[in-house]
């Protein structure tokens, strides 16, 4: 089950108009199943969740479409839709089977009809990766319009940076699982009392540092302002360099501080130096089981004390 906490709606009216009221969601909903959610929700209790979890999904024919016109562009979307696009675009890619488990508590009738509306509607497109030993998942990204879509209709806060398409193929089953990673860890974040998650990919945070360090054109060389640069994005220099991590959550800790974990996926692909920097960095490391004992003995052949958590 994903987990996450409501925030009161502040943000502008939306650019898009609407022929029905749908309630506007922020981030910090982006891993909300559709059956917990309700038309008139508002700051739900643990009895409310509770209630709702125990029954299950609107039948098909009592869902809802709302009509979202864009330009010359008219698109009818029902809340579970507009969900599953903000997941996606967020996470740049996702894999069809844990958009079913997260966001659609499994029900994967419902997803498969939300996926071909979104599709027929050219906001999502879907790609299917040939792995080994029959391993071929399905990948689900938003189409530049679906991206735009998103972008108009401020359904996610303003500075929540979402994507479309592939970068790159190759590494679209990796990319896909922070998806996953993210399910697992913003579930003990919120558990703990976290709340107003924000997520940021590689890319973003690859962006604006780099972005700072061609700022007077001295960042690269000169060592201490490549350091002044890395702590202002809470990062590292290591073996003069700045390692980024895959994935970093930014939340509210009960006490109203802001707070981040920063998140790495490792594989059984990444080189000893590689995974030492990583762990210098002070990133969380997770890997899949089947990997992780060959990524430990990188750990301990040099002497670093950290450990890697089971994805």
């Amino acid at each position: 089950m994903s987990r996450s906490p409501q925030i009161p709606d502040s943000r502008e009216t939306a650019a898009l108009t609407r022929e029905m009221h749908v309630e506007r969601r922020g981030v910090e909903d982006i891993t909300l199943a559709p059956s917990r959610i309700s038309q008139n929700q508002t700051e739900p209790s643990s009895a409310d969740s509770q209630e709702r979890e125990l029954h299950p999904p609107k039948p098909e024919t009592e869902r809802i479409q709302a009509e979202y016109r864009d330009r010359n562009r008219t698109y009818r979307l029902r809340d579970s839709e507009i969900i599953a696009l903000a997941q996606i675009g967020v996470f740049r890619a996702v894999n069809k089977d844990d958009l079913a488990q997260y966001a659609y508590a499994g029900n994967q009738a419902r997803m498969e009809s939300d996926l071909r509306n979104l599709s027929h509607q050219s906001l999502i497109e879907r790609h299917t990766l040939v792995g080994f030993k029959g391993d071929t998942p399905t990948i689900v990204t938003l189409t530049r319009d679906g991206q735009k879509f998103l972008r108009h209709s401020r359904v996610l806060p303003t500075d929540q940076a979402t994507y479309h398409g592939l970068r790159k193929p190759k590494e679209a089953r990796h990319d896909a699982e922070l998806y996953r990673l993210y399910q697992k860890v913003a579930s003990e974040i919120v558990s703990k009392g976290g709340k107003n998650l924000r997520v940021s990919l590689d890319y973003e945070l690859k962006k604006h540092l780099y972005r700072d360090l061609a700022t007077r054109g001295q960042g690269e060389e000169d060592p201490d302002r490549k350091a002044e640069i890395a702590a202002r994005h809470g990062l590292r220099v290591v073996a003069n360099k700045i390692p980024i991590p895959d994935m970093r959550i930014e939340y509210d800790t009960p006490d109203l501080d802001r707070a981040k974990v920063d998140l790495e996926l490792s594989t059984s692909h990444y080189r000893p130096r590689q995974m030492a920097e990583k762990a210098r960095a002070g990133f969380t490391l997770y890997s899949h089981s089947e990997d992780a004992a060959r990524l430990r003995r990188i750990l301990d052949d040099r002497e670093i004390t950290l450990e890697i958590l089971s994805l």
